[in-house]
């Protein structure tokens, strides 16, 4: 599916459905609106599937990996031959996010979307690669803006692919040595904030490190002025190509009215530019936590969410997100399982 095919397939929240799952919601064994989020999480997925009683039972995370030029400028306490190992460690079960999609019962979805290297063929790699690596976007721009339209529409098709095997929730994440920076730099882009507002120490840079990233994102917006009116513009200047591929993911599970649980900075950033881009996707969306890293509460002000969690975490992967699905999966069972007060025979005083 093309890019303009999907962004007019997303459709507006179902208004039914979530009046519906609100009346339920006040219907239910307890004072109203004592459940909080969990309740306007309920009546969210309610409204995103058109089902008044939505559940909760495929979870996927959708993890990327690409890997950057800008690690040339200093940018990374880690070089760029960790993301092809963690890729591996993914795809051997021993990650974090193996982990925690265990423990929630998700199943992880691995993406090459350009590893600086060639990577082996596994069973479980799913290899989108459009290059390897981006480019320098201190010195130019990362990719070009059919590289960019490519990464979208490669990672829309892991989606397509996985709601064949049945999804009923995405969760994003990624991998990618030195991805901080091009988040920064689309952060800084969309949102008109200086580059030191945004820019955080990522894998744990030194000052020093967080001198040079800063600058290199300074560089980046002014070597490629990006046009903070046009998505594409910013992606294929100061994006990357795993960017690419969650904006892609994204844009895919809200066409098909799927909800989407955002995980950190990085898909933060994928996230924008999907809104950039299809400003009726923000309403599918739900953010997993708060990261560690400086600018993220200024991006999530942007797109208007209010992160689940603050449990002061920085990894990426999707870690925080699948976390954060296991709360969305309650939010349903409440609605679907609890009992009304005419069901439970409870005097209803309010």
């Amino acid at each position: 599916m093309s890019l303009q095919e999907l962004i007019s397939k997303i459709q507006p929240l179902d208004e039914a459905a979530m009046q519906a799952a609100r009346a339920r919601q006040d219907d239910l064994t307890k004072p109203r609106g004592s459940l909080g989020q969990l309740e306007s999480l309920s009546i969210q997925i309610a409204g995103i599937t058109g089902e008044e009683t939505p559940t909760i039972q495929q979870k996927v995370v959708a993890t990327m990996a690409g890997d950057h030029g800008v690690v040339a400028e200093g940018v990374s306490a880690y070089p760029s031959e960790v993301t092809p190992q963690m890729v591996l460690n993914f795809l051997y079960d021993g990650a974090a996010i193996n982990v925690l999609a265990k423990h929630i019962g998700a199943r992880v979805t691995v993406v090459d979307m350009g590893v600086a290297t060639e990577m082996e063929p596994h069973p479980d790699l799913v290899n989108k690669k459009i290059a390897l690596g981006t480019n320098n976007i201190a010195k130019g721009p990362a990719m070009t803006r059919e590289q960019a339209i490519q990464a979208i529409e490669a990672g829309a098709e892991v989606v397509e692919a996985e709601l064949a095997k049945g999804l009923d929730i995405l969760a994003t994440g990624d991998m990618g040595i030195g991805n901080t920076t091009p988040s920064a730099a689309i952060a800084a882009a969309l949102t008109g904030r200086s580059p030191a507002e945004i820019v955080g120490r990522g894998t744990g840079v030194d000052d020093a490190g967080l001198g040079r990233k800063i600058a290199a994102v300074e560089r980046s917006l002014e070597v490629n002025e990006p046009d903070p009116e046009d998505g594409l513009d910013i992606l294929a200047k100061v994006g990357g190509f795993e960017i690419g591929g969650l904006t892609g993911a994204i844009l895919a599970a809200t066409a098909h009215r799927k909800p989407v649980v955002i995980d950190g900075f990085i898909s933060t950033a994928a996230a924008m530019i999907a809104v950039s881009l299809a400003p009726q996707a923000r309403d599918y969306l739900i953010s997993a936590h708060r990261s560690q890293e400086l600018g993220h509460q200024i991006m999530l002000e942007w797109l208007g969410l209010k992160p689940l969690l603050d449990l002061q975490m920085r990894l990426g992967e999707g870690t925080g997100a699948v976390l954060a699905m296991s709360l969305v999966e309650a939010a349903c069972k409440i609605l679907n399982e609890m009992a009304t007060f005419s069901e439970a025979g409870v005097s209803d005083k309010e």
